[in-house]
């Protein structure tokens, strides 16, 4: 069980995390166009993974990305921007398929995507992504490459051997029913990867669509009946519950100027992971995550110029 005035004790890896998924182009309206009604649309950066591993790198910690992008301009531009981070793409396959990309509008509210998937899903096990893996301290993955194959053997595999040694396992469950397969159970197929990761995050449309309406409480029950070590449910303005299933503390939302939710829930996550392995008390981890969070919120796109966390820390009066 994890404690909220624990400290996580990591083995000395080379790596602080290593995030394995979607690399991807977010093209985000210029306006806030509900109706996707605008003319224009400006290109970012995005993928969930990928947008962690950015952010941790600027809070001042270690990330690798493991992803698969086509070969393609949009390819290039993704894998440039990681080296200008100062990540080395060796872990970034470039496949024939077409660089994926998500259509969003600029919200102040919860973003809603229109999905063009085609390289991201083409992650391969490979000897060179285990060793990645075995050097890593932590792990973290979403829905987008369990969605399909053979993303989805490579996650089952990384999983399997993560568990063995002893690697923290992250998972953002942003289940979208129109990444699966039609036919597919995707939410009973995510519901049977919970019990095999550590630490959940899911926002309050994450648990709805898996669960379908209930209260915050009896959301996170589910989450830790189905085998979560710890469980962080983001509730937008209304601030977040965290259980370790023992005890279930609450988290004021830090924001108090919104630009664009774009990746407000990869900063949060790149804020906790950067803490915890600099030896935060995970209450202490999740404060802070909520304050790069509320950091991010203020600037559109998910990957930001970031302050490093101590500077995070004081901003906030952490």
């Amino acid at each position: 069980m994890f404690e909220f005035k624990q400290v996580l004790d990591f083995e000395d890896r080379q790596n602080d995390v290593l995030m394995v998924g979607e690399l991807l182009i977010d093209l985000i309206s210029a306006d806030y166009e509900d109706a996707f009604e605008g003319a224009a649309y400006h290109k970012f950066f995005g993928g969930s993974p990928a947008n962690i591993a950015m952010n941790v790198k600027k809070l001042g910690g270690r990330s690798q990305v493991a992803a698969a992008v086509g070969e393609d301009r949009l390819g290039r531009f993704l894998i440039n921007q990681l080296r200008i981070a100062g990540i080395e793409p060796e872990f970034v396959e470039t496949v024939e398929n077409s660089t994926s990309l998500v259509l969003l509008n600029q919200s102040r509210s919860t973003p809603d995507p229109v999905f063009y998937r085609s390289a991201d899903y083409q992650i391969s096990y490979t000897s060179k992504l285990e060793e990645a893996l075995l050097r890593s301290k932590i792990l973290h993955f979403s829905c987008w490459p369990i969605s399909m194959l053979p993303a989805r053997d490579t996650i089952e595999k990384m999983l399997d051997l993560a568990a063995k040694q002893k690697v923290l396992i992250g998972f953002d469950p942003n289940y979208h029913p129109v990444l699966w397969q039609k036919g597919e159970d995707g939410a009973a197929y995510v519901k049977s990867v919970i019990g095999k990761v550590d630490i959940i995050k899911p926002s309050g449309d994450d648990a709805e669509r898996l669960f379908g309406k209930d209260t915050p409480y009896n959301h996170i029950k589910k989450f830790l009946s189905l085998g979560a070590k710890l469980v962080i449910l983001t509730l937008g303005k209304y601030g977040a519950m965290v259980s370790n299933g023992r005890e279930t503390v609450t988290f004021k939302t830090l924001a108090t100027e919104v630009a664009d939710t774009t990746g407000a829930g990869d900063a949060f996550w790149s804020g906790f992971y950067a803490a915890l392995v600099k030896g935060y008390l995970i209450h202490e981890a999740l404060s802070l995550g909520f304050a790069v969070s509320a950091y991010k919120l203020k600037y559109t796109g998910a990957v930001v110029e970031l302050p490093e966390l101590e500077m995070i820390k004081d901003l906030y009066g952490l």
